[in-house]
């Protein structure tokens, strides 16, 4: 075996493979962004963005454009490098999760057989990056933010950990691929319907996304641990959120809705790739993410927290009992 078939060709299959995903994700991030304004525009009897392109199609590109074309402002007391790494670790956590979540039987980046242990890792480093802006802005507003979206995203990582695994009870495996497979006859939102409904809203404040965002609560806290930022700067967290939406869609999409699975198993639904279902089902989970927004008033942060730790957490843990009594009573034990 020669060097080039021994390291340089494996090396420019992975990172085509990496651009595969990263590509089509940033340019699905910056048109999420244009359609939440659509939906939201058809929602509230109004068009939305129609003056940039046709139908205001290049309406993300403009918004990109003026952004990188901005200065970028750092405080004068603020910590210059923890200051500007503080978006790009959000945004890169955001893109790197994508590397265990499977699109198709086959077409996943990393088929480890600890993928959902990899994705709770991710998403627990994700709140490194807002508390490093929170603190590194030298504001007292940005350093609220900065706490309350710790506290907000710790406080329902946990019951999403516990949903989780009742999944994993039902499935015997880490390995996502093989969770999606166990949804062959009856995908998880069925028999698990609470824990999808409890997952969901818990990816909903997991994301700071209307109702549950408080740490960018204009009116009380003037912006959050984003009060600071401008520019590129602004716009990698602004991206990074957005990115997230996607990924918990996916997330939800490969433990709830069967992944690439089609819903229906008889021609012609069974010709069509299972990617497009992947796809199909991550954005008829991103349009409830915008239909939230749309329709629901902000929460108070007493309320918020009580939701988690008294509502969700108590309700999931009940739940993994309840799955694993039923698995056992009714020898369901996967084998």
């Amino acid at each position: 075996m020669g060097f080039w078939d021994g390291y340089v060709w494996p090396l420019i299959l992975i990172v085509l493979s990496v651009l595969a995903i990263v590509v089509p994700i940033i340019l699905l991030v910056a048109y999420l962004t244009y359609a939440e304004r659509k939906v939201m525009g058809a929602m509230q009897l109004r068009q939305g963005p129609m003056v940039v392109g046709p139908f205001g199609l290049l309406q993300p590109i403009a918004d990109g454009v003026k952004l990188m074309a901005k200065e970028t402002i750092i405080p004068s007391g603020a910590n210059r490098v923890v200051f500007i790494v503080a978006p790009m670790l959000t945004f890169f956590l955001a893109l790197v999760a994508w590397a265990v979540i499977p699109f198709d039987d086959g077409w996943v980046l990393a088929n480890i057989n600890v993928g959902i242990l990899y994705l709770f890792a991710i998403s627990s480093l994700g709140v490194y990056g807002i508390v490093m802006a929170g603190w590194a802005s030298n504001s007292r507003y940005a350093f609220l933010g900065g706490l309350r979206s710790a506290a907000q995203m710790v406080s329902y990582e946990v019951s999403m950990g516990f949903i989780i695994i009742s999944v994993l009870l039902c499935v015997g495996s880490l390995n996502l691929s093989d969770i999606v497979r166990a949804q062959q006859d009856l995908w998880f939102c069925i028999p698990l319907f609470p824990m999808f409904v409890i997952f969901f809203v818990s990816t909903v404040a997991e994301t700071n996304r209307l109702p549950f965002d408080l740490p960018e609560g204009e009116s009380e806290i003037a912006g959050g641990f984003m009060v600071e930022y401008s520019a590129m700067t602004y716009a990698l967290f602004f991206l990074g959120e957005y990115a997230n939406m996607i990924l918990m869609s996916g997330m939800t999409t490969v433990l709830f809705l069967g992944g690439w699975l089609s819903p229906f198993a008889f021609p012609p639904f069974t010709w069509i790739p299972g990617v497009i279902w992947f796809a199909l089902k991550v954005a008829a989970c991103l349009f409830v993410f915008i239909w939230i927004r749309a329709t629901f008033p902000r929460y108070r942060y007493d309320q918020l927290m009580r939701l988690g730790w008294k509502v969700f957490l108590p309700a999931s843990l009940f739940w993994i009992v309840l799955t694993a009594g039923a698995l056992i009573a009714f020898d369901w034990l996967p084998k």
